[in-house]
């Protein structure tokens, strides 16, 4: 396809302002029309997954009887911001005037899965992704350390930014209105800035990252392998060093062939595209390379889409540039003050991907909406896991009688194949994942969740694959930790694994020190006067 104006014939408004509509509109048979399509039917799906977790996960998780009470956590909120409209300023959420009780998080649930559903059909609006940013985010401020990860501001920062993608109002997938060529600068700001901090976190971090051996480990190490993942790993040796050495191109030279016209950001894009399908194939890593996807699309553009995307949605698209209407004052002077609001912010972030003492995944506003990211700056070489049994019998020493709770994606026994769930974020089996690299006082939500499996609470249990109990509640709970590798192909396991100690117990029912701890961090309700 070519961008020959003589085959667009110039209409009447883009005569009268054709510099300044270079600022939104990209010229061409289509515009932005089929990077903005993919970009927001991808958004879609994350964000369907994301509230579709918090339905199914949120109350064991947050609700006011969960494992980390998002109510005693705006509470510790208000006491350090030094009152309640100071926290609100800081923390806003519309959680602050419907308290997080099971109801509302299950409502926010559905409301946010029947909004991104509507999305994903393309159905959507400005308005739809407003109300989609502010749900997420809303979670996010009560969230704790079940969303402390890169991709939940990523999710905020991406979402943010589809609000102006998509029309103010039309829900049409091909609107009138052409998605502002401002965006898509601001998207592929984006991917700039996650490649190369991924990067650059890598080079900084873990030497197996310059000795390009970090690929010997990271597959089976890492937090929910994936069924391909085995397969990955026994790979030979030199195709795992290409691995890290097409890695650290992707990731730190890419990014800036993003500045050198339509070819560059092609490569740039492609390589970010393909980086994130192997991703997908070898592990779980929850929906964060799903949605890496949008800023890696927003590097393409419509020419290159239009030779792979069905023709239906090519003539589409042409067919609503023909009838284009240009954006109006209102709209550009939005558009301009959201540059303006961006590149503010993005002074931080900058400083922080230039800094020697680079921070990973961390955010500097109240709104998440400019971050800084990154990923396995460190690559573990063993994979320690923990292994939670319970038992019914009178003795705690009694061996025989504990019997082992299985989670969705941990491996458990040794003849259980990884699970396969991306981009579905198991937040529970994640976080058993970062508890057995640290003893149980750094995770005060295991010691909870001990206690709850004590209590036999069918919440938590519906967090789990299997209970051994059948819904009762044990006499005794104990925490073993082991390191897992994966078995040597023909030796008929996935797994093989090594004892590596006691990690928590054996604790009973009415152990003391279990509800002293939960009182010292606050996980105990205090008693209504």
């Amino acid at each position: 396809m070519s961008d020959d104006p003589r085959e667009h014939p110039p209409t009447p408004w883009r005569d009268a302002d054709a510099v300044t509509d270079e600022l939104f509109v990209e010229p061409g048979r289509t515009g932005h029309r089929l990077t903005a399509f993919v970009c927001l039917r991808l958004l879609a799906l994350v964000y369907l997954v994301a509230f579709a977790s918090l339905v199914h996960q949120g109350p064991a998780l947050l609700a006011p009887d969960g494992l980390l009470p998002a109510d005693l956590h705006l509470a510790r909120l208000v006491a350090a911001a030094g009152g309640d409209a100071a926290a609100v300023m800081r923390f806003p959420s519309i959680f602050w005037w419907s308290p997080p009780s099971d109801a509302a998080l299950a409502a926010v649930g559905w409301i946010g899965v029947a909004l991104s559903a509507t999305a994903l059909v393309g159905g959507s609006n400005a308005v739809t992704w407003a109300l989609l940013w502010a749900l997420h985010l809303s979670v996010l401020q009560i969230g704790q350390r079940w969303y402390w990860f890169g991709w939940e501001s990523l999710l905020s920062e991406v979402g943010f930014l589809a609000i102006f993608l998509d029309a103010p109002l039309d829900p049409r997938p091909f609107p009138r209105s052409p998605p502002p060529r401002i965006v898509v600068w601001l998207l592929r700001w984006v991917a700039f800035r996650l490649m190369l901090g991924a990067g650059l976190i890598k080079l900084r971090g873990d030497p197996c990252w310059t000795d390009l051996s970090c690929l010997f480990y990271h597959f089976e190490t890492q937090p929910n392998p994936h069924p391909l993942s085995p397969y990955f790993h026994f790979l030979p040796e030199p195709v795992l060093v290409a691995g890290v050495v097409f890695t650290h191109f992707v990731e730190v030279v890419a990014p800036f062939l993003l500045l050198f016209g339509r070819l560059g950001r092609r490569v740039a894009g492609l390589s970010f595209v393909a980086l994130q399908g192997v991703l997908i194939a070898s592990g779980n890593l929850a929906y964060l390379n799903w949605l890496s996807l949008v800023p890696s699309v927003a590097c393409l553009d419509d020419d290159l889409l239009a030779r792979v995307l069905p023709a239906r949605l090519v003539t589409a698209a042409r067919r609503a540039r023909a009838h284009a209407r240009p954006p109006g004052p209102a709209r550009r002077a939005v558009l301009v003050g959201l540059l303006a609001v961006v590149s503010f912010l993005s002074i931080r972030p900058a400083g922080n991907l230039l800094s020697r003492h680079q921070r990973m995944n961390a955010s500097f506003d109240r709104f998440h909406l400019v971050n800084t990211y990154g990923a396995f700056g460190s690559v573990s070489r063993t994979r320690p896991e923990l292994v939670v049994l319970g038992s019914m019998a009178d003795d705690p020493t009694d061996e025989a009688a504990y019997r082992p709770y299985t989670f969705p994606c941990k491996p458990t026994r040794l003849d259980r194949r990884p699970c396969l769930v991306t981009p579905y974020h198991l937040r529970l089996d994640w976080l058993m994942w970062f508890a057995a690299m640290a003893p149980p006082d750094r995770h005060p939500w295991l010691v909870h969740l001990v206690q709850k499996l004590l209590e036999g609470d069918p919440k938590v249990r519906s967090l789990l694959a299997d209970d051994p109990f059948d819904g009762a509640a044990p006499r005794w709970i104990r925490i073993d930790r082991y390191v897992y590798r994966f078995a040597p192909p023909g030796s008929g396991q996935v797994w093989a694994r090594t004892y590596d100690g006691p990690y928590l117990g054996p604790v009973g029912r009415d152990d003391p020190r279990l509800s002293a701890f939960l009182r010292a961090h606050g996980l105990v309700r205090p008693p209504a006067p």
